[in-house]
C-alpha cells in the first residue's frame, strides 16, 4: 500500500503557485523572439541537422523585466518548496516519493 502524506496547506499552495509560474513563464518564452538582443537571421545547412532562425527584433525592456520577474518568483518558490520544514518529518528514503506526490496534489481548497 502506498504511503499517504499530510502536506501542509502552505506547502501545497507554494507548489501550486510554482506550477502556475512555470506555465506562465513557458508560455511567455514561446511567444517572444528567439533572441533577447536584436540579431540577424541565419541558416546552417552544412551541419548534421539543418538550423534556421529568422531575424530577431530582440526583447523589449518590458518583456525582459517580465521574464526576470517570473524567473525570480520561480526561484523563490522552488527554494520555499524544497526547503520547507515538512521534509524533515519525512523519512529520508521516502522523500523522493513524497516530493513526486506533492507535484501531483490537487490545489488546496480556498
Amino acid at each position: 500500500m502506498a504511503k499517504t502524506y499530510d502536506f501542509p496547506s502552505d506547502l501545497r499552495a507554494g507548489q501550486e503557485e510554482l506550477h502556475q509560474v512555470r506555465a506562465e513563464l513557458s508560455a511567455l518564452l514561446k511567444r517572444l523572439p528567439w533572441s533577447v538582443a536584436p540579431l540577424d537571421g541565419f541558416s546552417d545547412t552544412e551541419g548534421w541537422r539543418r538550423v534556421e532562425r529568422p531575424a530577431s527584433p530582440g526583447w523589449t525592456q518590458d518583456e525582459q523585466a517580465e521574464v526576470e520577474k517570473l524567473r525570480r518568483r520561480e526561484h523563490e518558490l522552488a527554494v520555499f518548496v524544497t526547503g520547507h520544514r515538512f521534509w524533515a518529518e519525512v523519512e529520508t528514503g521516502d522523500r523522493v516519493e513524497a516530493r513526486m506526490r506533492l507535484k501531483h496534489e490537487p490545489p488546496p481548497e480556498p
